[in-house]
């Protein structure tokens, strides 16, 4: 039986809903309006907990997965990996989904404008938490040291999500910034911002998992801060680069951190953090599948998730949903909206339909005939079997014979076959950090650091090792870019990968080369320039 965690009780009445502007808090969404808490419980309940509804969603452009036009389609759409064709009347919608995969957003993209309203409605939230816990304490003598240190971790991940999708962000720490505390820092600035919050309250928080049942389950513990540190040191040649479209990056060998006493290259630093996350005892798990299990909250390898239960909670995840076809999601007993699916460039990455082919495409993906549950073949309409063709593809495939059933469609997740919502309430918690991501980002600092070595080439090996892959002789970073995709498909890390290895920008599938820069981050919406004054990124 589950154990389940105080603050979930509270997502009923509690859940996000969508403003306008990120400064126009809902009333929903509003922490209690008294500036201290009642007791110490009420300080959890109310001052910790009910900040965590902020991670998951269920409305477009929240949480930091499982919704659309958020965080993971803004990281997912506009890469080499998967893309949202338009199906003859469907999934057009005004252009929205060609505009993202070939990066012609401009500065009236609705879901960039709106992710940034919830990013901030989250800081916010923390924002007014904590002083509200410094009023608390000094009131009563109470030691709120340790929640204070856990929201804080909270909003430095929000942080991190702000600085790696629009660069130039304002941070604040109150919770009615006005003035200057609206004006975008320069990235650099956010990068150090972040990195000494992380660095500061680590050594505060538990070291029990997160993704286990308990009394940590879906919160900040020194697991989930150190991938986040990870995932910074590797990313520090980009997130230390205020003027992205015009200068050179930095070299990630003299960009220093202070661990231990002792001072370690940006490589050294990340190699660190993900040794870390071994001591702690993270490890990858035999098979693959069992990360995206029904009941997933058994895994020794997945890091920090998004509970999810679909009797207790109102997240919901429509990646599954949204890339089946109607007839495959209804054999199941389920709904979908046939729309995402693998571009050409990922299949060949997994090297479809070749006799080296990746063992991880049969585990990620749905190609060629399919099944229901009970192994029987599906049908469309006309009596037909339902067939994937992958190879088939394109950005618009109106006048296509392959319009409704072109592209191989997410698998990755189990199936709950009693999940409600159409499919998008499930009990598979969603994945956000993984080991298997940490051994990468280990190789990836190894090789950056030190050329082709022998200890990058036996990481990569592992993960490959774990789903029956043939082995690769000296991994180079090209070959590493290949395995991020391979391992990672699906679970949102592909822009931030492209963009760090240089590829973003380049021409690929249905692609064209972008004449600059430019968009490796999002424009800040316009509405917050206008209310502040602040300039644009540029490009935009």
């Amino acid at each position: 039986m589950k154990r389940y965690h105080l603050f979930y009780f509270l997502m009923g009445a509690m859940m996000l809903t969508s403003c306008s502007e990120f400064l126009k808090e809902d009333p929903k969404e509003a922490l209690p309006a008294s500036d201290t808490f009642a007791n110490d419980d009420d300080l959890y309940l109310n001052g910790v907990a009910a900040i965590y509804l902020n991670v998951g969603g269920y409305n477009d452009s929240e949480g930091l997965q499982g919704t659309r036009q958020g965080v993971w389609d803004l990281n997912t759409f506009t890469t080499d990996e998967a893309i949202v064709p338009t199906r003859g009347t469907d999934w057009y919608d005004g252009g929205f989904w060609q505009e993202l995969y070939t990066h012609r957003w401009g500065t009236k993209n609705n879901a960039a404008k709106e992710t940034w309203n919830y990013l901030y409605r989250s800081i916010l939230r923390c924002n007014k938490s904590l002083e509200r816990m410094k009023n608390y304490a000094a009131e009563t003598g109470s030691d709120v040291s340790d929640y204070q240190a856990e929201v804080r971790a909270l909003r430095a991940m929000f942080y991190f999500y702000a600085l790696d999708l629009y660069g130039r962000v304002p941070v604040f720490t109150t919770s009615e910034p006005a003035g200057g505390e609206l004006v975008p820092w320069p990235r650099s600035d956010v990068f150090n911002f972040v990195r000494d919050e992380l660095l500061e309250v680590t050594p505060h928080l538990s070291l029990e998992r997160s993704n286990h049942l308990g009394a940590f389950y879906g919160r900040m513990t020194q697991g989930v801060c150190y991938f986040l540190l990870a995932k910074l040191a590797l990313n520090a040649e980009v997130y230390c680069l205020d003027e992205w479209m015009t200068s050179p990056r930095p070299d990630g060998k003299k960009i220093y951190w202070t661990l231990e006493g002792q001072k370690k290259n940006t490589w050294e630093a990340t190699v660190y953090f993900c040794d870390q996350l071994e001591l702690a005892g993270y490890r990858l798990e035999e098979l693959f599948e069992t990360n995206f299990l029904v009941k997933n909250e058994v895994s020794m390898e997945n890091i920090f998730t998004i509970p999810m239960d679909k009797n207790l909670y109102t997240n919901q995840f429509t990646n599954l949903f949204r890339s089946r076809h109607y007839n495959h999601a209804a054999a199941i007993g389920l709904n979908g909206e046939n729309g995402p699916c693998a571009t050409l460039e990922a299949l060949k990455v997994f090297h479809c339909d070749e006799a080296d082919e990746d063992p991880r495409f049969d585990l990620s993906y749905y190609a060629g005939q399919v099944y229901d549950l009970k192994g029987n073949m599906v049908r469309l309409d006309d009596g037909t079997p339902l067939v994937y063709a992958q190879w088939q593809v394109k950005l618009d495939l109106g006048s296509s014979p392959y319009e409704k059933t072109a592209g191989a469609r997410m698998k990755k997740y189990a199936i709950d076959p009693v999940a409600t919502k159409d499919g998008n309430q499930s009990d598979n918690d969603i994945v956000l950090f993984r080991y298997a991501d940490a051994l990468l980002m280990k190789a990836e600092a190894l090789l950056r650091n030190q050329g082709v070595n022998e200890t990058s080439t036996a990481l990569v090996n592992d993960v490959r090792w774990r789903v029956g892959a043939d082995p690769l002789s000296n991994v180079t970073l090209n070959e590493l870019l290949d395995e991020r995709l391979r391992e990672l498909a699906w679970e949102g890390w592909r822009r931030n990968d492209m963009i760090r290895f240089g590829t973003f920008t380049n021409a690929y599938f249905e692609h064209n080369a972008d004449p600059d820069n430019h968009t490796i981050v999002f424009p800040i919406p316009s509405t917050f320039l206008q209310l502040t004054g602040a300039p644009q990124n540029p490009g935009y």
